[in-house]
């Protein structure tokens, strides 16, 4: 087919979707589009461009698969960061002393120059299902305190989705059944309440993204996530917390520094 030959489609070979998503990646990352900045509507695309609808649904969809943009009906398509944040095996060691400010996440992104901030979904009573019960030794039927929070970058960039479930009795020690900032971070709260975390087990690894969570994340569902598992225990072996966080693999960098061997 010639260069200036119309396709079937009849968008010229140039204004393919593969043309097109080419020239929006090229400008993305040369600023045109700042991170956080939305992209022309898919009319002005078309208009630009003398292509169809669906060549701009290509291109577009093309760019998210990437992790470039993000779609959504209320906020249109905008420009992802990407970013990556590296957290730390160290990050537990530095917010140990009760008294802190600042929590590990805020640790972690505040020595990149980042401004992390943990921001509180929810916070609820459940009942502890045969995994929890099991995960934190209790008994099925036990009480438990289960929190949901966002790692984000401000003031909306979220990275991070973490779902937690603690031992009721030890989450009211703690303050952890409060829907009030737990100042220091979670670890620093356990220990000034006497139960200092003494080691952690965490398991990593990587899948797609529910629909549920490529929303949170303003991710496209080809962009893959990473998910970490880490059960935390006090000095005695007893568990004290399950955590269970979801991240797109792009973003976020588990670091394990300095680890014996």
């Amino acid at each position: 087919m010639a260069a200036n030959q119309a396709d079937p489609g009849g968008d010229a070979l140039m204004t393919s979707s593969g043309d097109l998503s080419a020239d929006l990646h090229r400008r993305i990352r040369a600023g045109e589009f700042a991170v956080g900045s939305k992209l022309p509507t898919n009319a002005e695309l078309m208009a630009t461009h003398g292509v169809s609808k669906a060549t701009v649904t290509k291109a577009i969809a093309a760019l998210a698969d990437a992790g470039l943009v993000f779609s959504s009906k209320r906020a249109g398509t905008v420009v992802r960061s990407q970013t990556p944040v590296q957290i730390p095996l160290s990050r537990y060691g530095q917010i140990l002393a009760p008294g802190g400010t600042r929590g590990p996440w805020e640790t972690a992104t505040a020595a990149q120059g980042l401004d992390g901030h943990m921001e509180l979904v929810s916070v609820e009573r459940v009942l502890a299902d045969a995994e929890m019960a099991e995960l934190l030794n209790l008994s099925e039927g036990d009480g438990l305190v289960y929190r949901v929070r966002h790692a984000l970058i401000r003031p909306a960039d979220v990275v991070q989705l973490q779902h937690a479930w603690y031992p009721a009795a030890l989450a009211e020690q703690a303050g952890l059944d409060s829907t009030g900032k737990i100042t220091g971070g979670v670890y620093g709260a356990l220990a000034a309440a006497g139960h200092r975390p003494a080691t952690a087990t965490e398991t990593v690894s990587a899948r797609m993204p529910t629909e549920a969570e490529a929303a949170q994340l303003r991710i496209g569902g080809r962009v893959a996530v990473l998910t970490l598992d880490r059960l935390t225990r006090d000095a005695a072996g007893q568990p004290l917390e399950f955590l269970r966080a979801v991240a797109p693999a792009d973003r976020l960098q588990l670091s394990y520094d300095n680890l014996p061997l």
